[in-house]
């Protein structure tokens, strides 16, 4: 197993809901004796380098990352900060994507949200200005009018954190900014929320 697999696993990224809906089915590996759906791991792994590569063909100014969920804000934070991406953390005021009359008005041209339920307004007004949309999604959300799912536990603070610190590390090696020595200047901790939980 893979150093960056293990790290995905232990965090609990590959971790689902109990409830899983038909579009997410294709990524649950097994469901476990207490309902626990199991998502693929190698399939969470081979989305984030997906999505890590369609992030990178972006100008990092370019790029809207987005999260209206909690636990996401301060991973969903520091991704942006490190990959040089414009960011909407916290509440989503409508508009920001369609009303040029609004200070708040951005012109992205890829956003990429951490939750398709709780970031629905980006996604909507994203939708409606075709733009590509990445999300994060359990196996309990739906995807709909979203470019590029990846499937992970996108509710758990440590899963959260691996997750957006491996698309970052992966973003920045596609764009060869990784430094000498390959490894990215911020581990998972630093990823972690608030209260030092990861």
């Amino acid at each position: 197993m893979t150093e960056t697999r293990q790290i995905l696993v232990k965090n609990g990224a590959h971790i689902g809901a109990q409830r899983k809906v038909g579009p997410m089915e294709k990524f649950v590996f097994r469901v476990r004796p207490d309902g626990l759906s199991i998502i693929n791991v190698q399939t969470v792994l081979d989305r984030i380098g997906v999505a890590a590569r369609m992030l990178a063909s972006y100008e990092p100014k370019d790029i809207l990352v987005i999260s209206n969920k909690e636990q996401a804000s301060k991973p969903a934070r520091l991704f942006a900060e490190v990959i040089g991406a414009e960011m909407v953390i916290g509440r989503f005021l409508p508009g920001t994507l369609t009303n040029p009359d609004q200070t708040y008005f951005v012109e992205p041209k890829l956003v990429f949200v951490a939750d398709p339920f709780g970031d629905k307004q980006a996604i909507e007004e994203a939708y409606q200005m075709r733009l590509p949309i990445i999300s994060l999604a359990s196996t309990n959300n739906t995807y709909h009018k979203v470019d590029l799912v990846v499937p992970c536990n996108n509710k758990g603070r440590r899963a959260l954190a691996a997750v957006y610190h491996t698309m970052a590390s992966e973003v920045l090696k596609h764009k060869g900014a990784l430094g000498e020595n390959g490894v990215m200047p911020h581990s998972i901790e630093d990823f972690a929320d608030e209260n030092g939980q990861a």
